[in-house]
């Protein structure tokens, strides 16, 4: 079975999580690196823009989000607009769908299935909403309650040569009143929930959140997690020096 290498970058700014996925899919596309990677990650407040979003989507200005200590990117992922914050599981696989299949549908439909295999883990039915991307709770009839469906995890993915990158956020402590700011994923009448929220909890352990999508991810590709120091695969140099946070979970 293949390997995943699977790595924590910790607390992490965007603009450097987003320079070393660029790297590892690149050396990934070139058969420099022979495994599939997780990075998993959080990121300090930050607003990310994908290929399809609508400015009317940004509900706060640059310069309101700059005061409030939220940067704002604009990228090469498909979707609208989402938020990034601490609490917020991020996951960026960077997968040769050559060696799994050549589909993004297919890809797309797997990682909502590896969230949904994930926070049950955690005690919580997740499911998907027809013609929407990403994972939800509060379906009629799903055992977490009456009050609709709610949005606890988002995915946008971007691929060249069948390599993908950018990836899912999955709310475990999130503060969601970052969500204000924007309308999530171009959705206007979405609730944004998160792990903690939904279990009634004031903070979940986000070491067993990672280990549960971790675990699950293996499932669902078909391949053996292992953790890598990130040292293994970087070759973004100074990318070290804006590190907030490298220690483990």
């Amino acid at each position: 079975m293949n390997e995943l290498r699977v790595v924590d970058l910790g607390l992490l700014r965007y603009a450097n999580a987003l320079e070393l996925q660029r790297d590892v899919a690149r050396r990934r596309i070139t058969g420099e690196i022979d495994d599939d990677v997780l990075l998993l990650v959080e990121h300090p407040p930050v607003v990310t823009l994908g290929r399809t979003a609508k400015g009317a989507n940004l509900i706060a200005s640059p310069e309101f989000l700059a005061s409030r200590g939220v940067e704002l990117f604009e990228v090469e992922r498909g979707g609208d607009v989402t938020f990034h914050g601490p609490g917020q599981l991020v996951g960026y696989p960077i997968i040769d769908l050559k060696r799994h299949r050549k589909d993004l549908h297919w890809y797309l439909r797997q990682v909502e299935q590896a969230l949904i295999d994930a926070i049950a883990e955690l005690g919580l039915t997740g499911e998907r909403v027809e013609r929407y991307t990403g994972v939800w709770v509060g379906i009629e009839g799903s055992e977490n309650g009456p009050t609709g469906p709610r949005k606890i995890a988002s995915i946008g993915v971007h691929a060249r040569d069948w390599v993908t990158w950018h990836g899912f956020a999955l709310n475990v402590n999130t503060d969601l009143r970052y969500f204000e700011l924007i309308v999530p994923c171009g959705i206007s009448d979405v609730t944004m929930t998160s792990v903690a929220r939904e279990l009634d909890a004031e903070a979940v352990d986000m070491r067993a959140a990672a280990d549960a999508v971790v675990r699950a991810f293996g499932r669902t590709f078909g391949l053996t997690p292992r953790s890598v120091d990130r040292a293994s695969i970087d070759t973004v140099a100074g990318s070290e020096l804006d590190t907030v946070h490298t220690s483990p979970r």
